[in-house]
């Protein structure tokens, strides 16, 4: 059984930064796309960003592209998103999920999924 568990949330002011990790346990990591969504009270979950398993694509949400960086430590299998320059609009609470097939942003396509964890960015 695949486990996720993010960590790295918190409090920070707008201009700061933040890095979140997302540590795979229960099966081969390098054989698992692992992404990092978002969602804030009554809107949808989004993607923020993947990594694909064998060959780290990557990806962004265009909301994102040039200040968050996703990355990976196979040795640890954890996944990092690296999240610069944060503004207001990025409070959310933050979700890594994790499928064995290779990248999509289909949310319903992840069936692994993690706690989340709640980024706040004052203003």
């Amino acid at each position: 059984q695949v486990q996720l568990v993010e960590s790295g949330g918190g409090l920070v002011q707008a201009g700061g930064s933040l890095r979140l990790s997302c540590e795979v346990s229960g099966d081969t990591f390098t054989g698992y796309t692992v992404a990092w969504f978002r969602q804030t009270p009554g809107k949808e979950r989004e993607l923020t960003a993947y990594i694909s398993g064998s060959l780290g694509l990557i990806n962004y949400a265009d909301a994102v592209k040039g200040r968050f960086t996703i990355s990976r430590d196979i040795a640890k299998n954890t996944v990092y998103l690296q999240m610069n320059r944060l503004e207001p609009e990025d409070t959310a609470v933050y979700y890594c999920a994790a499928r064995y097939y290779g990248p999509t942003p289909d949310i319903r396509e992840y069936p692994h999924w993690g706690q989340g964890t709640q980024v706040t960015v004052s203003s």
